[in-house]
């Protein structure tokens, strides 16, 4: 993966939760404690990422997100990053739509394209494969022997499931995980040599789709993704920028937060060992556990939006253009809604309000198999009585964006 390009100084704002190390060095609770508490909705002057508000309370989150058409996702007005994508510093710098960063029409039917692929009775039908796939891994792993979990479980099982997804060339399956971290990576914004570097593999990535999709542009409909693009009046004609951006949505989509939580999971259950305890004792626990796992790890930090015209919120006047940034790791923190939210509580009775998949028109639409493929992971730790233990801190990702993990080395027990 890319190495950090060394960083311009500038005067530091306390509240300017878009530094890498602090969630490298897992450090964001406390400022983001603090913002919650005095300032929910609060400007930052000065960042590397320009000057963007802080929207970092439940509340505040969901309003934005509920007002698409005051405070826009579209990458005409700056994407859904804090990291601009029209504010270009070098001519080799392209943008890539997707649906996401889109507001409505054009956003409601490029989402539709794709929505069947998520279905509940799809969900229902991959679930076997999920299961046979999930309990081949499990099973070669050695119990006892340390390992990287991330790489063995986390990696692996998410990178099976886009394959299947994109019906993609099963051997070449861990390209996928290597554009999604180039992808993902908005650190790399700060840099315009990283930049360039970034656009050559997603550039690599479009070329390889679009062989895919010539070989099935003129074959009958198939349940793959690609195929599912090609035979919707939304997608068939888009550019080749908005066929790479929608390729890029759904790979990191489908992979870093899968892949996250997968991690968290390890991670967050480790820590609370009386709650992993309950959940060991009580099996009936795995699907309240899946949310709260998802709303514990919060596996993206933020979305931005864009206002389009001045407005109030929360008693602080927004202008038009102005950047806000809806911290959804905080938001999931917010006391006034979870209680002890720093703490995983398997058996808490809202878990399921998490705002880890957004809110709204642009709720993540592939929830429901994040949710399946965390849960079957989980039935099947259960039937083994398998318990992860985590030997040492892991390494995370150093970024606002993504919040994950690298590597964490584990070893296995039985209970």
């Amino acid at each position: 993966m890319a190495t950090q390009a060394p960083t311009t100084a500038m005067p530091t704002d306390p509240f300017d939760m878009t530094l890498p190390e602090i969630y490298g060095e897992d450090r964001w609770q406390e400022p983001f404690r603090k913002l919650r508490e005095t300032a929910p909705v609060y400007k930052v002057e000065n960042s590397e990422f320009g000057a963007h508000w802080n929207v970092s309370t439940y509340k505040p989150i969901q309003h934005v997100e509920a007002l698409p058409d005051i405070y826009s996702s579209s990458y005409e007005h700056g994407g859904i990053t804090v990291a601009d994508i029209d504010n270009c510093d070098f001519e080799d710098d392209i943008i890539l739509p997707m649906f996401i960063a889109m507001d409505r029409p054009k956003h409601t039917g490029q989402r539709r394209a794709v929505a069947p692929k998520f279905t509940p009775s799809n969900m229902t039908e991959m679930e076997s494969d999920i299961r046979r796939r999930t309990g081949e891994i499990l099973d070669e792993l050695p119990i006892g022997k340390s390992f990287d979990w991330v790489d063995k479980v986390s990696i692996e099982l998410t990178t099976q499931m886009l394959a299947l997804l994109f019906d993609f060339p099963w051997e070449d399956r861990r390209k996928l995980t290597f554009w999604s971290d180039w992808a993902g990576d908005i650190e790399l914004a700060r840099s315009p040599e990283m930049r360039k570097e970034r656009m050559g593999h997603l550039f690599e990535m479009g070329a390889y789709f679009k062989r895919l999709w010539d070989e099935r542009v003129d074959q009958p409909p198939a349940p793959d993704l690609i195929s599912m693009m090609i035979h919707s009046d939304a997608t068939s004609h888009m550019s080749e920028m908005e066929f790479m951006g929608n390729l890029v949505l759904l790979i990191v989509g489908g992979n870093d937060t899968t892949r996250n939580s997968m991690s968290g999971l390890a991670y967050g259950l480790n820590k609370f060992p009386e709650e992993r305890a309950k959940l060991e004792q009580n099996p009936a626990l795995i699907a309240n556990t899946t949310s709260e796992i998802i709303r514990w790890q919060t596996p993206l930090a933020h979305m931005r939006r864009t206002a389009l015209q001045d407005a109030e919120l929360f008693g602080q006047q927004i202008k038009q253009g102005d950047k806000l940034v809806l911290w959804y790791i905080s938001g999931n923190r917010d006391e006034s809604v979870f209680e002890n939210p720093d703490r995983i509580i398997v058996d808490r009775e809202n878990a399921r309000r998490h705002l880890a998949f957004g809110y709204g028109i642009h709720r993540c639409v592939g929830a429901r198999l994040a949710e399946l493929q965390i849960s079957i992971l989980l039935e099947e730790m259960a039937r083994r009585r398998m318990r992860v233990n985590v030997l040492a801190e892991p390494e995370r990702v150093a970024g606002c964006f993504v919040h994950g993990y690298r590597k964490m080395d584990v070893e296995l027990s039985t209970y």
